[in-house]
């Protein structure tokens, strides 16, 4: 590809980057839902089938993740905000999801891959535009035995089909049982890579033998997308979390909320045309 057709790809893909950055920051979530519809624009501009932009966007979308998160995470344990222990115990049992949910990615088509994208997306606005969900607190400790490997594994196995760190559902969880915004978002950074890294490995792995990907692509992972995403996001992160640790963030989860149902729409439209 020559220099000036790389140029408009990479401007996007920089800008998704500061954007995926500031929302894993202020949200506890990696990006991926930012990540994984502008990587459906911008795809086409490297090349390939189409039939394979669902599996590298969510591939690429993992990998972009681990960078995004751990910058979170040290941001957020700086402010001494990070539940370790909730890290270790769920450890295992996301990995093990992870993995279920990479299997389950490899066995799926483009349009079904991009219809479970928008489902999810759409699901994870409820929790953003009805705020009350998360102000209840059922319990005052972490799920244990059969229902922690219940949520954990769910969550591994729904993130990586998605692309995404599953911050708002392990926020969800954490605030119901009784852990403070602050501390839910912090923790939740440290989920996501926890997932992020199996997924992207397991993405990379699933599609080194599939043809016509995109120009730069490692399997379903593509790597001058994931430097142009992750190099932007290093940058923002840190200040999303500083946003997050000093504002009432009310409205700006509504709006958050609007968003993903506009992504999800998007998505929806995307699969009907495969």
């Amino acid at each position: 590809m020559d220099h000036h057709s790389l140029l408009v790809p990479l401007v996007a893909l920089l800008g998704a980057g500061l954007l995926a950055g500031f929302a894993a920051g202020i949200f506890g979530i990696g990006g991926g839902v930012i990540v994984v519809p502008a990587l459906f624009l911008v795809l086409p501009l490297l090349g390939g089938d189409k039939a394979q932009y669902a599996h590298v966007a969510i591939g690429t979308s993992a990998a972009t993740i681990i960078v995004t998160s751990i910058r979170s995470l040290r941001s957020h344990a700086k402010r001494g905000a990070v539940e370790w222990d909730i890290l270790k115990t769920w450890a295992p049992w996301l990995v093990l999801g992870d993995a279920i949910g990479v299997v389950l990615a490899g066995r799926f088509d483009g349009h079904v891959l991009t219809l479970i994208f928008a489902t999810g997306v759409l699901l994870m606005s409820v929790s953003f535009l009805v705020p009350r969900l998360g102000n209840k607190v059922v319990s005052d400790r972490m799920p244990g035995g059969v229902l922690k490997l219940g949520i954990a594994g769910g969550l591994g196995t729904f993130s990586s089909l998605l692309g995404i760190g599953g911050g708002t559902i392990a926020i969800l969880v954490m605030t119901l049982c009784g852990r403070t915004i602050h501390r839910a978002i912090a923790t939740a950074s440290g989920i996501g890579t926890l997932i992020a890294i199996p997924s992207a490995i397991g993405f990379a792995i699933i599609g080194l033998r599939e043809q016509g990907l995109p120009w730069g692509s490692l399997g379903f992972v593509n790597m001058p997308a994931t430097v142009a995403i992750a190099s932007m996001s290093i940058l923002t992160a840190p200040l999303g979390v500083a946003v997050a640790h000093s504002l009432q963030p009310a409205l700006l989860k509504r709006v958050f909320g609007v968003y993903l149902v506009f992504i999800a729409i998007v998505m929806f439209k995307n699969a009907m045309k495969y």
